[in-house]
């Protein structure tokens, strides 16, 4: 069994301080707009997060009846990243990097970490 599934983390010891996103671009619709199969869905979808210091068992978030729109515990993509960091103990307010003249960081001017989900 290959070192990045959390089992064999867990075993080893290393599930507590090793930080496991599993995510896509985009979510996809329950259902299909045309023939092609299902479409992507900018506006709900799910990301996986395990081991370093996220609280087990958490479900956090919640679409609508259709599964389109996220309607409860809205979290954007610049609270992923900035909880990400947060987890990675690194403050996503300062982390920053000149591009164009100009300062950005990953967050943007968004962004806030979800505490619901850490442990």
């Amino acid at each position: 069994m290959p070192l990045w599934y959390p089992r064999d983390r867990k075993a080893r010891g290393l599930f507590h301080e090793t930080l496991i996103v599993w995510a896509r671009e985009f979510g996809r619709t329950p259902f299909a707009q045309s023939t092609d199969g299902r479409d992507h869905n900018p506006f709900g979808f799910s990301v996986w997060l395990a081991g370093g210091g996220i609280k087990g068992g958490t479900a956090h978030g919640a679409t609508d009846e259709l599964g389109y729109h996220a309607v409860q515990d809205v979290c954007t993509v610049y609270d992923l990243w900035a909880t990400v960091l947060h987890l990675l103990a690194m403050d996503h307010e300062k982390l920053t990097y000149r591009f164009g003249g100009r300062d950005v960081r990953l967050t943007d001017v968004h962004g806030q970490v979800v505490k619901a989900v850490l442990a």
